[in-house]
């Protein structure tokens, strides 16, 4: 006899079709209060469509909605969030403008004679960020945030409205090890007070970490389910992509050789007191590691030429190269892949074709006009090269998943000839198939004679991709690994200004 409890929500048969695509077949679902619910997938399997429907944005072809034993046929956003389901958006959704206190109370304001209380907001929402140990206040201007601390908003946000259900869907992309760590501290207290949670996410340690059921969609369709004492690392790969994973690194065809890109007491804008010296190889996938505020970020903009360089040199095939924007870094070969895709590397309303040309438009421009054939063959080629799940060509880049947004970026630069490539968080957001795909084209990059710089907060990706490490402290080189020297603990030490072991240096 099935003594589970009373469903707190439930979706039956969910179905919705676009114009030429099933997004989602026959999916039925059920949260339990006081459960936190695994929700996997490859990038483009239907999880976002699936949420969306939960949260009133998208009306389902067929199915329903039982909600407190209720038959809803579809939700409105209103009557989603009245139903006490609140949603942390992977993509972040705040009015820079405004302080922290006014994103998390927009709409919800306390009011005093018909005005804004500035006091009482700041009194509610100050609780919600010391719960999060936050390292700011209500009265934080959002524009000076960092991503990390946009997400903790964000979580705020949610945690505001006395939430029953609350959709997580990649929390922890821009986080901290110390914040994740809060975080799921905060999602064990909520299930501990009965509230339910989705937790989506391509970070599996984190979902084995707290999930107490794993469910998987593939294709649009439930393929498989997995209980707390299945939950493993394995199982859910599989049930994802049909199939085992390789190990993450892969060794060059060739090895490295000089001439790639070096930089030289090059001093940014974030630490102007101290200078960054570091050499990437022809031929090599150089990891940069380092706690959030290290400086990697900083230093890729201004390699870019995004942020002006405040002192040394930068030398591209041992020639210096005078980089003042990113279109000088362009016509010197030097690429980025930027850490916030959405803000920074695509322009989100253009179709996918005119994201993936766009950095290159002269090359397809004849007689002052646009060829419009050449562009397409160049996007369908890349889009098949990376396997992007979209509709067409002309699709625009706003309605992909996360994970295929990423893979627009990456076209538009391979679509291209470069001699240095920097990826700040490459696999953000994506899955684990696609990561593993991303991988692959790094390391064709890198045998193609690129030098490539890649940032990453994913300890297990650093370790596991690179063919050298080296780690960031305050605006400055602390170390440098050899794969010889790769783990955890040599990186961490290095990652908070200390000196490796004895017996581990080199």
């Amino acid at each position: 006899m099935d003594q589970r409890p009373q469903a707190l929500l439930e979706l039956i048969g969910i179905t919705k079709i676009y114009p030429g695509v099933t997004a989602l077949d026959d999916i039925s679902l059920r949260v339990d209060r006081g459960e936190v619910l695994g929700l996997i997938g490859e990038n483009g399997a239907g999880k976002s469509t699936l949420m969306r429907i939960l949260g009133g944005i998208v009306a389902p072809t067929a199915g329903s909605i039982r909600i407190d034993e209720q038959d809803h046929a579809m939700l409105s956003v209103n009557q989603s969030a009245r139903a006490g389901i609140a949603f942390v958006h992977q993509e972040l959704n705040l009015f820079e403008n405004l302080d922290v206190a006014a994103n998390v109370g927009m709409g919800r304001e306390p009011r005093r004679f018909g005005l804004v209380s500035r006091k009482r907001l700041r009194d509610r929402v100050a609780p919600l960020l010391q719960r999060l140990g936050a390292d700011f206040g209500p009265d934080t201007p959002v524009e000076g945030l960092s991503i990390a601390q946009r997400q903790l908003v964000e979580i705020a946000k949610a945690l505001s409205i006395a939430a029953r259900v609350i959709i997580m869907d990649e929390p922890t992309s821009s986080l901290t090890l110390k914040e994740t760590e809060r975080l799921l501290q905060v999602i064990s207290e909520l299930k501990a007070d009965g509230v339910a949670v989705i937790y989506i996410s391509h970070r599996l340690g984190e979902v084995k970490s707290c999930a107490d059921r794993v469910v998987c969609l593939r294709d649009g369709r439930i393929a498989g389910e997995l209980a707390r004492d299945a939950v493993t690392h394995a199982a859910m790969i599989r049930l994802m992509i049909g199939r085992d994973l390789k190990a993450l690194y892969i060794p060059p065809d060739a090895e490295s050789s000089d001439g790639g890109c070096e930089i030289e007491g090059v001093i940014t804008p974030a630490f102007p007191d101290r200078q960054v010296h570091l050499s990437i190889r022809r031929g090599e996938i150089l990891g940069l590691a380092g706690l959030v505020g290290s400086g990697r970020t900083s230093l890729a903009r201004v390699i870019f030429g995004i942020d002006r360089i405040l002192g040394g040199q930068i030398r591209v095939d041992g020639k210096p190269v005078p980089i003042t924007s990113p279109g000088h870094a362009i016509r010197h070969g030097i690429y980025l892949v930027p850490e916030d895709r959405k803000r920074s590397g695509l322009i989100v309303d253009m179709p996918v074709v005119e994201n993936i040309t766009l950095a290159s438009l002269r090359a397809y421009t004849r007689m002052k006009l646009v060829k419009r054939d050449l562009e397409l063959a160049v996007s369908r080629t890349q889009r098949a090269r990376l396997s992007i799940r979209t509709p067409g060509d002309h699709t625009p880049v706003v309605t992909l998943s996360g994970g295929n947004q990423q893979k627009v970026v990456l076209a538009k630069w391979l679509s291209m000839q470069p001699k240095v490539v920097v990826f700040d968080e490459p696999t953000r957001g994506v899955d684990v198939g696609a990561k593993n795909e991303i991988y692959l084209l790094i390391r064709e990059l890198a045998d193609r004679g690129v030098a490539i710089l890649m940032i990453s907060s994913d300890m297990e990706e650093v370790i596991g991709v690179s063919d050298r490490i080296a780690v960031m402290y305050e605006g400055t080189i602390s170390g440098i690994l050899q794969r010889h020297q790769f783990n955890e603990y040599n990186v961490l030490r290095l990652a908070i200004g200390q000196d490796l072991d004895t017996a581990e240096a080199h």
